[in-house]
């Protein structure tokens, strides 16, 4: 397939479609090719985004391109149980899948059956299966289109998680993901695709966790999740990233009628993470709640894009994300709210916070409302601060050394975000990294 290239550093990519068309086409199915197509030819017409495109102005991934990340042709190296137990939240029962350099790995993941009539397993799998909600939903609702990067995913996806629970179905323990990239020196890119059908009137938890062992590498990831009628998902993604690493995301979520979903991301290390977000209300009566929490230092970056809209009436969102910046780093926040023409009685709110700890760490905040009914209540507000000094020093007159006391406000600002996880285990796990990164963290713990 020979496709048009703008200037704009998309070649390096798009120079490998060819290869992988071939491959591609003699393993997936039929209907997806064309897909793949249009998604690559899209990629090549917009290219890798720069700091002169407005969705992109504080975040540069010109590394992407300058890096020459390729797809792995060779096998990759072993991996052992032991170097996954640092990534996993320790659920005791349940599903545990994961995934290694974007493959599915039998050996490190845990599948007992799911039972009645739940679905859970490898792409790869489904699409050779022919599973028709996969054909149904997979590459519907996330808009290649309209990001770049999710173009490039759909047109070199081959495996990753896919979730369907049928209607009326409750899945008592949490469904964990992990996705692990081993990259070597050369660089890596993974393509991992994430599908969760959650029928009317079921109810869902799924964590999914990325992070690395060594080298730099670009993990470009998308998620699609449809909320069917009165049905409750929630979903937990967790980025621990190796520094000097790429992960850009899209995560969209589909909801019908009546449906509840709540999201959880957490952001910590050193490496360039992009978020976005895009939640569509497509339902009277429904309720969306997108939380987030970024511990960022060195050099590393987290911009958070999201867009939330409100199509029917009767639906209340709610967007609460928070940033801790240390050394160099720096965290971005751009939350959009679109209210319908005709989505009345809509109840929006949308709250970001940033903690700044050092002199050359940095903060961007931008919330915006689009609304076109006028039956609603939709607020947004903003804050970037440091460490309150007053609160230091009633601290310190109680007898607590400077670092234990900022040390504890730190944590204080983080706990109010991560209290909101419903999963213990896993708030467990994001604690302990959380005090890991404070000076005195695990003391402060055992008080705490």
């Amino acid at each position: 397939m020979t496709v048009a290239v703008k200037e704009r550093a998309a070649t390096p990519f798009v120079g490998e479609f060819d290869a992988f068309e071939k491959k591609a086409s003699a393993a997936g199915p039929g209907w997806l090719m064309p897909i793949r197509k249009a998604a690559i030819a899209r990629f090549a017409e917009v290219g890798i985004p720069t700091t002169r495109d407005e969705d992109w102005r504080y975040t540069n991934v010109s590394g992407i391109a300058k890096r020459g990340f390729r797809m792995r042709t060779g096998a990759a190296p072993a991996v052992q149980a032991s170097e996954i137990e640092p990534f996993v939240i320790g659920v005791a029962a349940g599903v545990r899948l994961v995934f290694v350099n974007g493959a599915f790995s039998a050996a490190l993941s845990r599948c007992p059956s799911a039972g009645k009539g739940v679905a859970v397993g490898s792409l790869t799998e489904a699409l050779k299966n022919g599973s028709a909600w996969v054909h149904e939903h997979l590459t519907h609702w996330a808009r290649y289109q309209a990001f770049p990067f999710a173009a490039l995913n759909t047109a070199f996806m081959e495996d990753g998680a896919v979730v369907h629970v049928p209607r009326g179905v409750v899945v008592e323990s949490p469904i964990e993901i992990v996705h692990l990239t081993t990259a070597g020196d050369a660089g890596s890119v993974n393509y991992p695709r994430t599908l969760i059908v959650a029928e009317a009137q079921s109810q869902v938890t799924v964590t999914e966790t990325y992070a690395g062992l060594n080298g730099s590498y670009f993990n470009d990831v998308v998620t699609e999740i449809v909320a069917g009628e009165s049905a409750v998902v929630d979903y937990y993604k967790v980025v621990r990233e190796r520094p000097g690493a790429f992960h850009v995301g899209l995560l969209h979520v589909q909801q019908h009628r009546s449906s509840t979903f709540t999201a959880h991301t957490s952001v910590l290390g050193e490496a360039t993470v992009r978020n976005n977000v895009t939640a569509v209300m497509d339902g009277e009566g429904c309720d969306c709640t997108l939380n987030g929490m970024g511990m960022m230092e060195g050099d590393g970056l987290v911009d958070n894009h999201l867009r939330v809209e409100h199509a029917k009436p009767h639906c209340r969102s709610w967007e609460y994300y928070k940033a801790i910046l240390d050394g160099r780093s720096r965290g971005v926040f751009t939350g959009r709210i679109v209210v319908s023409e005709g989505a009345q009685k809509t109840d929006a709110k949308q709250t970001n916070m940033n903690l700044i700890l050092s002199d050359e760490a940095l903060a961007d905040s931008k919330p915006q409302l689009e609304i076109f009914a006028d039956d609603v209540k939709c607020t947004h507000g903003a804050t970037i601060g440091q460490i309150d000094g007053d609160a230091i020093f009633y601290l310190r007159s109680r007898g607590m050394s400077a670092a234990a006391a900022r040390s504890l406000l730190v944590y204080a600002f983080a706990s109010e975000s991560l209290n909101q996880i419903r999963v213990p285990a896993l708030r467990t796990c994001l604690e302990r990294l959380v005090l890991d990164r404070l000076p005195g963290g695990r003391a402060l713990g055992a008080v705490a």
